[in-house]
């Protein structure tokens, strides 16, 4: 479990060896990290072979928690077994004067444990609100919600954070000394995720209004869970 430090507790899995001055244990940053994003890779093996499954989480707490079919065997392989579940961005290409400092700037995230099955249905129920409060705040109460039969077609897993580390880099090209007289631009182009302009359903009532808060997403915005 994580220490009442307010940090995760260090593992041989989760231990930083190479460069560990870009780890970080503390919930803080972790939570912020996965906070930023809505895509995770979640690492399972299935059938003796290992396997990665892109898909959408969301944290809740000190859980994250993804979703699909019921019938995915992905999920069904996941439920109950080990999970390597990573979340990761990429903030800049770094540039440097030599091909070997070359690098980019980054925030990861990386979780081992158990994988367990939501199976209480005012649970799930609850596990797919907080999904939705996530990624489209407000929403849930504007919409239909989703009926017994559509609940039960859904498989929602969770994984306890608790063996969980964080690596990032957030600095200039790092070229030796020798290379700094080389005349060739150096430096970093950053990158990020932004909004684009709404694209409404072709069969929506042309009377439904556009809700507050949506209504500005337009180009150039940032992303709504960021």
């Amino acid at each position: 479990m994580s220490d009442p430090s307010g940090a995760y507790r260090r593992t041989k899995r989760t231990t930083l060896k190479r460069l560990p001055l870009r780890g970080a244990y503390d919930h803080e940053r972790v939570h912020a990290i996965l906070d930023r994003g809505a895509l995770c890779q979640i690492g399972y093996v299935a059938g003796g072979q290992p396997l990665v499954l892109p898909t959408v989480y969301w944290r809740d707490g000190g859980r994250v928690y993804w979703h699909g079919s019921r019938k995915s065997h992905a999920l069904a392989a996941m439920a109950g077994a080990e999970v390597c579940f990573t979340v990761s961005h990429l903030d800049g290409l770094v540039m440097a004067r030599s091909a070997f400092h070359h690098s980019v700037n980054y925030q990861a995230v990386m979780a081992f444990g158990v994988a367990r099955r939501v199976d209480d249905p005012p649970d799930k129920r609850a596990a797919l609100q907080a999904m939705f409060d996530r990624l489209y705040p407000g929403r849930w109460a504007r919409i239909r919600q989703p009926s017994e039969a559509e609940l039960a077609a859904v498989t929602v897993l969770y994984l306890e954070l608790d063996e969980v580390s964080a690596k990032a880099r957030d600095a200039p090209p790092l070229d030796v000394e020798e290379d700094l007289a080389i005349p060739v631009w150096a430096g970093v182009a950053p990158l990020e995720v932004r909004a684009g302009v709404l694209q409404p359903c072709r069969m929506s009532v042309s009377d439904a209004a556009i809700p507050e808060g949506l209504a500005d997403w337009t180009a150039g915005g940032p992303a709504p869970f960021r």
